[in-house]
């Protein structure tokens, strides 16, 4: 069903659809990376041989867009972040009532899943410097959302920037069997969440708020 939900926005975006070997060979890296996703996910020491047979194409076809695991670890880490920044890009364009678009922007990010491969992935490959600079997009992007909930008095004063990073990787870590009851359960505790942080409340949050590098320093290899 992903993958059929995935083909479907592939072919909308273009008004001028591809034939042939570049048609084919757009399908294909759409498939690799979908299943790059999925398979690192379950099992981040899996070897590419098993993204290959999940996207249902030769290795030889995988081999010819990526050079190895790291650079397709790399590719679907940029597509994570192109999602969660397009999920903040759109509530920051959102002029209406600040606490609606920020329950949104939650809401987008969790049902994108883009936490998932932080929590399996961080730390086995080396980012590049471009995969660096959308992270610092994305947090620029979260301070803009954030102060302006909380100018608004929509979230709770003494919630930090940083917390939404592990906020997600929490509730990316909420696996069932299947696709629906993992979807049901997010969605359960994300309104947990949401009326925690918009509640007010005269009982503070303990202990100091995560830091910009304890986000940033789980993606540096382990040495």
């Amino acid at each position: 069903m992903l993958r059929s939900t995935m083909l479907w926005h592939m072919a909308k975006q273009s008004s001028a659809p591809l034939s042939g070997r570049r048609a084919q060979a757009a399908r294909n890296d759409q498939l690799i990376l979908e299943a790059a996703r999925e398979v690192f996910v379950a099992d981040p020491g899996a070897p590419v041989s098993a993204v290959a047979r999940r996207a249902g194409v030769g290795i030889s076809a995988l081999y010819r867009r990526y050079e190895n695991k790291e650079e397709l670890l790399r590719r679907v880490s940029a597509d994570g972040l192109e999602r969660y920044i397009a999920a903040a890009e759109s509530a920051i364009a959102d002029h209406g009532d600040p606490w609606s678009a920020f329950v949104e922007f939650m809401r987008r990010v969790v049902e994108a899943d883009t936490h998932s491969l932080t929590v399996r992935v961080a730390g086995t490959f080396e980012p590049t410097e471009e995969l660096y600079r959308r992270a610092e997009r994305a947090q620029q992007l979260n301070v803009q959302l954030l102060e302006r909930a909380q100018r608004a008095g929509a979230v709770r004063p003494d919630l930090a920037v940083d917390d939404l990073s592990f906020l997600f990787e929490q509730l990316a870590s909420v696996r069932a069997p299947d696709e629906l009851r993992t979807r049901q359960l997010r969605e359960r505790y994300l309104a947990l969440f949401l009326d925690a942080l918009h509640t007010p409340s005269s009982v503070p949050l303990p202990g100091p708020a995560p830091s910009w590098e304890e986000v940033s320093q789980r993606w540096q290899r382990a040495r």
